[in-house]
């Protein structure tokens, strides 16, 4: 989220509102999360700056927000949804909440546009399958976790 233009929000908050609407799961969106646990501690909205005037407080907030989203993929979720882009490619969290994910035996759906072999290999064994578009990713999503598919059975 830490490069990505608008911290990513734009495609999490558009596949948050698909989810809860086509297959009423519950969402756990990031930006969501940390918004709201930022405007507790940093009303201003000041939080980025910290990074440049007190590293150490800007450290300890940062951890705050890793345990908030690891315990979210450790206990309460049943795939991670992952945009792979150039933004993801120069941070960290990706690469961590995949990780955690990937030891947990959670699912791990990638989207990406860029080429396979520019993606990093750890990157890629994280990952259960890839898509192309969010498009194909919805496609799978209703053929697989569908409600009315599960009543079939």
């Amino acid at each position: 989220m830490e490069f990505a233009k608008g911290e990513g929000a734009d495609w999490r908050f558009e596949m948050e509102d698909w989810l809860r609407k086509n297959l009423k799961h519950g969402v756990f969106n990031p930006n969501r999360e940390s918004e709201k646990f930022l405007s507790k501690r940093f009303p201003s909205g000041n939080f980025r700056k910290l990074k440049y005037d007190n590293l150490e407080r800007f450290t300890e907030v940062v951890r705050e927000l890793i345990d908030l989203d690891s315990r979210e993929i450790a206990h309460r979720s049943d795939y991670v949804v992952c945009y792979w882009d150039e933004s993801a490619q120069k941070g960290a969290g990706t690469k961590g909440e995949i990780t955690i994910a990937r030891f947990l035996e959670k699912p791990v759906y990638l989207v990406t546009q860029t080429k396979l072999e520019d993606i990093p290999g750890w990157v890629l064994g994280c990952t259960t399958k890839i898509f192309g578009s969010f498009d194909e990713l919805k496609v799978f999503m209703l053929e697989k976790y569908s409600i009315k598919k599960k009543e079939r059975v």
